[in-house]
């Protein structure tokens, strides 16, 4: 699919979100979530992903029932993505339905930078 046209799925896409999907963009959008930029339903290279924070290079699905057919394309997608240094979480839709909280926790745990004690000698560690 060309850029062009990765674009206009994007926005079709944007048009018509999931429940669940509109729940957790609730949350994230206009910097509410840490301050930080999140961008819905939006095009990398060839490929649309939920949500993207590019600052922090993370991508986070939301998989509903269809995601059995899709298997193999997100593999190839993720693989690609994680080359480019990107990080995906993925959560399903009943996920965020039921536990939209539990589901930020995980983003906010992955978000939060964890510290390692220094070896011997050494400085401290950002993750």
């Amino acid at each position: 699919m060309g850029g062009r046209l990765i674009k206009i799925k994007a926005r079709e896409l944007r048009k018509n979100m999931t429940d669940s999907e509109k729940m957790l963009w609730k949350r994230l959008r206009m910097k509410q979530f840490e301050g930080l930029k999140f961008r819905r339903q939006c095009s990398i290279e060839n490929y649309i992903v939920d949500f993207a924070c590019f600052e922090r290079k993370l991508i986070i699905e939301i998989d509903g029932g269809q995601h059995a057919e899709q298997v193999l394309y997100d593999s190839k997608r993720d693989d690609w993505l994680r080359k480019q240094g990107f990080c995906m979480l993925r959560f399903w839709n009943n996920e965020v339905q039921q536990n939209l909280e539990g589901v930020l926790q995980v983003i906010l745990d992955h978000l939060s930078p964890h510290l390692y004690p220094p070896p011997q000698g050494g400085r401290m560690m950002l993750k």
